[in-house]
């Protein structure tokens, strides 16, 4: 009886403890890092964070839009074709990187999911980073790590613009890609 009181005591203890010196959050808003990211096309990216921003290799001067997602996910599905409806629109003031956070997808079953759900001629990465890197989005975004999906993030010169987490209308995100290049 008196052990069970206290590993409980000692467990309360931790936790208060634990929980007093979190500062996880806060870590997350000013380290750097850098994630490497390869397109089903063999293409290597890099993305810098530095605090909460993010910053595309090939995106600096332009809007990035982040769609972390799984193929398994209807929603992530039904947000295929207007990403790639965006893509076409904006050309190469845009850049719309795809982040799977699956580890068993093949480039060749991402770009039949690409295809099957019409989503034209946006990137996406299948590299191991992806999850760190869809980790420290949603951490500087504060929705967590058990975060919906799809998590879909805009940035105008690496710094954020807005989110958008789960199905979202193509004309909210095309209203927020013109703000941001301010058309």
């Amino acid at each position: 009886m008196r052990f069970s009181l206290f590993f409980t005591s000692l467990i309360s203890i931790t936790l208060l403890f634990q929980g007093c010196g979190d500062d996880s959050a806060e870590d997350a808003m000013v380290s750097t890092a850098t994630f490497n990211l390869m397109d089903t096309q063999g293409k290597a990216y890099t993305v810098e964070k530095r605090g909460t921003n993010f910053t595309l290799s090939t995106g600096k001067d332009k809007v990035v839009l982040f769609d972390i997602f799984a193929t398994w996910c209807p929603p992530c599905q039904a947000e295929v074709k207007h990403l790639g409806n965006l893509q076409k629109k904006y050309g190469e003031d845009l850049i719309i990187m795809g982040i799977t956070i699956e580890d068993d997808k093949s480039n060749a079953e991402l770009e039949a999911f690409r295809e099957k759900y019409k989503g034209g001629d946006y990137l996406i990465s299948n590299k191991a980073d992806n999850k760190e890197l869809a980790r420290a989005i949603a951490s500087t975004i504060g929705v967590g790590q058990q975060f919906p999906i799809p998590l879909m993030v805009l940035y105008k010169n690496g710094e954020y613009v807005t989110h958008y987490a789960g199905a979202t209308h193509e004309e909210i995100i095309d209203h927020d890609i013109a703000e941001a290049l301010e058309r």
